[in-house]
């Protein structure tokens, strides 16, 4: 299996970006499969992605790190250069509906995640064998209602036991405190059932159901301090009618949850997402 070293680049837009880099790999042997860039015209701003074959360069990961260093300073860059064969820590957060859990335990188990999912932490103990027949460590933290602050002391100590890279609330249906968003900032991602910006908060299907909603869908997102108004990865859509009830959106719903939650989910450990404010540049 190939491996590479992923460039991921944000920085003001000026001429020679693209030749500098570029040239700089080629000069040190390396084997570009995947470049994508990005100018945002608005903002003045330029976005960067390499796949670089991690054979084809004459160096360490390190090494090479430090020697692309002048070029980054030199265009103010806000840059990372990662390994594929650094596999993603992931911890999955969930309640009591279990389709998003089951897909990614399934994706999971047959390497096509790209991360490796190395606990499942939940407010409710439904999810326990399933979570266990994987092999995988489950967490059962109660959430009081009228004091919360222990349960999520509890979270933030297992996933920094876990040592996670990345927390996927998948249909985790407690708000996280504050603090814990500004902490995990762009590694909490969520799946919110709905097309945001439409039918934030509780019970979107019977909010677009009242609203005679032609279209329901569901968004994958960065989790902030503002709830469910995060930068947004992924979405997906379904066409529904006025013949169908709330349990039919639902139905039809978590189809799309599930696949959208999937796809942003390995974007995002494939490090074709970059944030922008609060929207994403998506090189998928």
């Amino acid at each position: 299996m190939s491996c590479f070293y992923r460039l991921i680049v944000s920085c003001p837009d000026r001429v020679g970006i693209v030749a500098r880099v570029s040239g700089f790999i080629a000069d040190h042997g390396g084997s570009i499969t995947e470049a994508s860039q990005h100018s945002d015209l608005q903002t003045g701003r330029f976005f960067m992605r390499y796949e670089v074959r991690a054979d084809s360069i004459n160096m360490t990961h390190g090494d090479f790190r430090a020697a692309f260093a002048p070029i980054a300073d030199a265009f103010e860059m806000d840059w990372a250069m990662t390994d594929s064969r650094d596999s993603q820590r992931i911890v999955l957060m969930v309640t009591k509906e279990n389709h998003c859990l089951a897909d990614l335990l399934y994706r999971w188990s047959n390497d096509e995640l790209g991360g490796d999912i190395v606990g499942v932490v939940s407010n409710h103990e439904s999810m326990r064998s399933l979570t266990e027949w994987h092999g995988i460590p489950f967490h059962h933290v109660p959430v009081d209602a009228d004091n919360k602050a222990p349960a999520f002391a509890r979270v933030e100590q297992l996933v920094d036991d876990m040592r996670a890279d990345c927390i996927v609330l998948a249909r985790y249906m407690q708000i996280l405190p504050p603090d814990l968003c500004a902490r995990y900032a762009g590694r909490v991602i969520n799946i919110h059932h709905s097309f945001l910006p439409s039918f934030a908060g509780a019970r979107p299907y019977h909010q677009a159901y009242e609203r005679g909603v032609k279209l329901i869908g569901a968004t994958c997102h960065y989790v902030t301090q503002e709830l469910d108004a995060g930068p947004i990865i992924e979405q997906g859509i379904h066409r529904v009618s006025h013949c169908h009830t709330p349990q039919d959106l639902m139905r039809f719903g978590r189809d799309v949850e599930k696949n959208v939650l999937a796809r942003g989910l390995r974007w995002h450990l494939e490090d074709r997402v970059i944030i922008h404010g609060n929207k994403t540049v998506v090189f998928a």
